[in-house]
């Protein structure tokens, strides 16, 4: 997929992440803030690239702040943001 505008999903609220996404053309780059990035810094910067490898996103700049959020929120806000940015559809799992 490829990123055509900026977008956004999530919140700055506890327990959650907010991440921007915006076309970039040196690959992925992730920008972290997180209260907790010495203890998990690694693990949600994993977590972002797996989900946009699955998405087929190869090139992005992507701006998370943090707020303690769970693996399945983070990868839920970063598909989330994908989707807004390209335009493309996607099947969430449920009945079409």
């Amino acid at each position: 997929m490829e990123i055509k505008n900026t977008a956004m999903a999530g919140t700055l609220e506890s327990s959650d992440i907010s991440i921007t996404i915006e076309a970039n053309d040196n690959g992925i780059e992730i920008n972290l803030k997180s209260s907790v990035e010495k203890q998990f810094g690694k693990q949600i910067r994993r977590v972002i690239e797996e989900t946009l490898k699955e998405l087929g996103v190869k090139n992005a700049l992507v701006t998370a702040n943090d707020k303690g959020a769970l693996d399945c929120v983070i990868k839920a806000r970063v598909q989330t943001a994908v989707i807004r940015a390209t335009g493309e559809k996607f099947n969430w799992g449920g009945a079409n």
